[in-house]
């Protein structure tokens, strides 16, 4: 990062001091960043020396070979190798050394964490793997500097960064420190100051515990948090959203036990609550109302081998445009799961192209696809066809 600041700072006609005080941090810190005696800062600080330098945050930080763990060891991956260190730093054991960088305003933190949520919507892994690590380090910190009301806000911040971060590594397959991740947010949520942290505490635990193959468990944990939340007559939309993506999570479990009785029932209630809403609501990065109950159905009926139903479900989900990025790829690729069981190879590989286009990054790092798009190049008859260029984007060997 130091010789990326450096490089930039002198395109900028720049000197150190002259950085540090536009972008309102010690010049001690451009110094020894620049010299390569600290490898990292706070996020706030890498955010305002990027505005100065007119770049990314994430070019600051650098990501190469991010996450790249398709015939990689985890020693060639170093955002998952920083996400595991903020997570469970040697610190907590051994005791460090004193931060010299003061922790960063509330309004600061918060700031970094709605910025990381809209990028974590739009599926650019590499950039969540660079920026979440200081953004937890942050977050850490003002939880251990402050009292009262501040403490509690940023123990919410630290609760989402925690659980953004569990997400992340049960994607990349790394559940043992997503499980770590979920307990560290668990101790934040008990000292937040967000009641609805909890009920996404449970949501994400549920969705680690299915990819651990724990679906018992998984379904538990959704639905005991479900019933204790359950809406009545006076509940508000974010009530409803709340219990409406508790009982998809349960659905995923069930789906996965084959338990497809209980799937439909958890997704009538879902539908129905959805249906009382204006619209889909977005709570913590996470959708929920008419919208996102149409793109589970279809995701379940795929599930549960219902292909001819998964595809007549999809026409008819509305406002697909709502959802985020990520949302929607994921919705296209239920789509192009239901046309290869239908051996409608053409069909599978338009959908597959449709979740390029809304979230090209993530698709580089979601295994379905990447099966699904090895199955149909290995049908594909002509050297030309889309198939072929799409695995070449989604850097897939020939």
């Amino acid at each position: 990062m130091g010789d990326r600041i450096a490089q930039l700072r002198y395109r900028r006609g720049l000197t150190q001091e002259e950085l540090a005080e536009r972008a309102e941090v010690s010049v001690d810190v451009v110094r020894k960043l620049e010299q390569g005696r600290r490898k990292t800062a706070r996020l706030t600080t890498i955010n305002a020396l990027a505005r100065v330098l007119d770049t990314e945050p994430s070019h600051l930080v650098g990501q190469p070979a991010t996450f790249e763990t398709h015939g990689m060891s985890e020693e060639d991956s170093p955002s998952v190798l920083a996400l595991r260190q903020a997570i469970s730093p040697v610190a907590d054991l051994l005791g460090g050394e004193s931060d010299p960088e003061d922790p960063p305003s509330i309004r600061e933190l918060q700031e970094s964490l709605r910025s990381t949520e809209a990028i974590r919507r739009e599926g650019r892994m590499a950039e969540i793997g660079v920026l979440l690590p200081p953004l937890i380090r942050d977050a850490r910190a003002v939880v251990h500097s402050s009292t009262g009301s501040d403490k509690a806000a940023a123990n919410s911040v630290l609760a989402l960064a925690y659980q953004v971060a569990s997400v992340t590594l049960t994607g990349l397959g790394k559940e043992d420190a997503a499980f770590t991740a979920m307990e560290r947010s668990l101790l934040a949520v008990r000292s937040c100051d967000d009641p609805g942290l909890e009920t996404m505490a449970a949501s994400t635990l549920s969705y680690v515990l299915t990819k651990q193959g724990r679906l018992a468990d998984a379904e538990r944990v959704a639905l005991t948090r479900a019933a204790a939340i359950e809406p009545g007559f006076r509940s508000t939309q974010e009530d409803l959203a709340l219990w409406g993506i508790l009982l998809l999570r349960a659905a995923t479990a069930a789906v996965r036990q084959k338990k497809h009785e209980q799937v439909l029932s958890l997704l009538r209630m879902a539908k129905g609550a959805a249906e009382t809403m204006d619209g889909d609501l977005l709570l913590y990065a996470t959708p929920f109302g008419p919208t996102n109950a149409g793109v589970a159905r279809v995701n379940f009926l795929v599930e549960m081998e219902r292909a001819d139903e998964a595809v007549q479900a999809a026409r008819r989900v509305p406002d697909l445009n709502s959802l985020p990025p990520t949302w929607r790829a994921r919705f296209h690729v239920d789509r192009a799961l239901a046309f290869n069981e239908m051996d409608k190879d053409r069909q599978a590989v338009g959908a597959l192209l449709a979740a390029e286009e809304n979230a090209p990054e993530w698709m580089r790092y979601h295994s379905t696809s990447r099966r699904l798009v090895e199955e149909l190049r290995g049908r594909a008859a002509r050297r030309d066809a889309p198939v072929h260029g799409l695995a070449d984007r989604l850097g897939m060997l020939r």
